[in-house]
């Protein structure tokens, strides 16, 4: 491998070795978008990997191109969970001890999961940049090999190996959008498949809570920035690697963000008409596709990747109902009735009327801020959608009733 550059023989390499320890993900076509994404769109499903993410790919190059005495010493990590997890495994597969940094406010699915795998699990931090610091220090403390989760050429072409799947499977790709963290997968993708096919557009997606790689993009050089909590803690990085960085300056034509609502939405339509879980970070790329952030012609075939769905269960619920908020499909209503026999009654017929499903209703008097003489009526209905919704508040209005939204 080159000192400084990735190549197409290094991904190619790197295929050849992890072959027997990964999966060769499948990449469908999805029949679901054809109402929101022009062209023939394919899913690339990382998040049916070993360990539910693309992570594994590049642990398991670095792990086998170590030498005897570091496997004997063991190895380190820092890294927000999907990282942590495919170390884990594919370390416990060889044999290899593994410590592993996570920040404090990791999923707890991906703490139990690294654990599940042997790995100990240190938490340190808010970021990764915190957790990674204490990990230099254990590294150094212990004599351990340090295992970067991207800003590491073995590790990224390992990542790469997506890519050549990607031109295999999807041989007139036109264009590839993939999340971006800390870079290393974006990277690696962008080398193999622009390669082999340079007319194809290669479209890195941030988190517009850590939008560390366009940050860096817009100064022209490596910076760091301030991270907001995101459900796409999965790509939350302070900073991109100098390697990345060269990397994705060099391949990567366009880098564009998404916020915290279009990553929700995304997981729901994901989960909903793809049938595939993914977690925050792996529904970005669907998230820049459904928002139009990525411009996509009628003609052009585009592979959208989906690179984890190692996402907590709380979390998807809580996905789940904002996202039907957002959709108008759950319907939360303040309502203000005269307090008199009757009322709830007539509320209640009229959601009925029209065709609405009540989940909820409750009364307030002694605490809501109304007249003596009325009450306060909360109302939680299923709908079939905005349209539907706004349908039923018209009804309760031209009945002269106070009625308030809430989102």
């Amino acid at each position: 491998m080159s000192e400084e550059v990735l190549s197409l023989a290094d991904v190619r390499a790197a295929a050849s070795r992890i072959a027997d320890g990964v999966v060769h993900t499948p990449c469908p076509l999805s029949l679901v978008f054809g109402d929101l994404v022009p062209g023939r769109l394919y899913a690339k499903l990382e998040n049916l990997q070993y360990t539910g993410s693309f992570k594994g790919r590049g642990a398991l190059n670095k792990l086998r191109q170590l030498d005897a005495a570091a496997r004997r010493r063991g190895v380190i990590a820092a890294s927000a969970g999907n990282h942590a997890q495919a170390l884990a495994y594919h370390a416990g597969q060889l044999g290899v001890a593994t410590t592993v940094v996570m920040p404090e406010n990791t999923p707890l699915i991906k703490v139990g999961n690294t654990e599940r795998h042997g790995a100990r699990v240190v938490q340190k931090g808010h970021v990764y940049e915190e957790a990674a610091a204490e990990a230099e220090r254990l590294c150094a403390e212990a004599d351990l090999a340090m295992i970067h989760p991207f800003n590491d050429l073995q590790v990224m072409a390992g990542q790469g190996t997506v890519g050549l799947e990607i031109v295999e499977q999807v041989p007139d790709v036109d264009l590839v959008v993939v999340p971006v963290g800390g870079g290393g997968l974006c990277s690696g993708i962008a080398v193999a498949v622009k390669s082999l096919r340079p007319q194809a557009r290669i479209v890195g997606v941030e988190s517009a809570a850590a939008p560390s790689a366009s940050a860096s993009r817009a100064a022209g050089r490596v910076v760091s920035i301030d991270v907001a909590d995101t459900i796409a803690e999965g790509i939350a990085t302070k900073q991109v690697g100098d390697l990345t960085f060269a990397h994705i300056e060099r391949w990567v034509d366009e880098l564009v963000v998404v916020s915290e609502e279009d990553i929700a939405a995304a997981i729901l339509f994901l989960l909903e008409r793809e049938k595939t879980v993914t977690e925050g970070a792996g529904a970005a790329a669907c998230a820049a596709l459904l928002t139009g952030r990525v411009p996509v012609a009628d003609a052009q075939t585009t592979v959208m990747v989906l690179s984890g769905g190692n996402i907590d269960v709380n979390v998807v619920a809580r996905v789940i109902e904002r996202g039907l908020v957002a959709d108008g499909r759950l319907l939360h209503l303040r309502v203000i009735v005269h307090d008199r026999p009757g009322s709830l009654a007539a509320l209640t017929r009229t959601v009925a009327e029209l065709r609405a499903n009540v989940l909820e209703i409750s009364h307030r008097r002694a605490f809501a801020e109304i007249s003596v003489g009325d009450v306060e009526i909360q109302v939680a209905l299923e709908t079939r959608g905005r349209a539907h919704a706004e349908q039923i508040i018209a009804a309760l209005l031209a009945q002269g009733l106070v009625v308030e939204e809430e989102r």
